[in-house]
């Protein structure tokens, strides 16, 4: 089955779609931060089809934010996050928080965590980068930006990204 393409859209949000927005891909970039890094690894957490995992492997490879390391003579990879990927997992840090707070239930989250710097248990916190101030849905305007003038041309829809 193709997948619907956002990469023309005049969206940002669209845009990081069009690179992690199918299910499997943000777990795989779990997986990946967290130091499964061979095939068979991955494979046996996630429990997705060997042809879908290598689909969505070659997909971040080719997006940029995992690079393949052979790790033995045979054609075998380890896969590692780049910069482009390690701001991802940033994202995933604030869904994670999301899903912390409407998802995990009385159990309460299954991961915490420890902020490297003061060794404290902490949560990801969006903020101002000027002020510094906590920055959510409801707390900003929507402006239009320099991409914008691509809508004018007819290629895609800006709506909030």
């Amino acid at each position: 089955m193709q997948r619907t393409t956002f990469s023309d859209m005049a969206c940002s949000i669209a845009r990081t779609l069009d690179v992690i927005g199918e299910p499997w891909s943000p777990l795989i970039l779990r997986d990946v931060w967290v130091g499964m890094r061979r095939f068979d690894e991955i494979q046996g957490d996630l429990g997705v089809s060997r042809k879908v995992l290598t689909e969505r492997l070659n997909h971040l490879v080719d997006e940029g934010v995992l690079e393949r390391r052979p790790y033995d003579n045979r054609p075998r990879f380890e896969y590692h996050l780049t910069v482009k990927g390690t701001e991802l997992v940033d994202l995933l840090m604030v869904m994670k928080g999301w899903g912390d707070r409407w998802t995990a239930g009385e159990a309460g989250p299954p991961i915490l965590y420890r902020h490297r710097a003061c060794g404290r248990i902490a949560d990801v916190d969006l903020r101002c980068d000027h002020c510094g101030e906590p920055m959510h849905a409801g707390d900003v305007d929507l402006l239009p930006g320099p991409g914008m003038a691509v809508v004018a041309d007819g290629a895609g829809d800006a709506a909030a990204g």
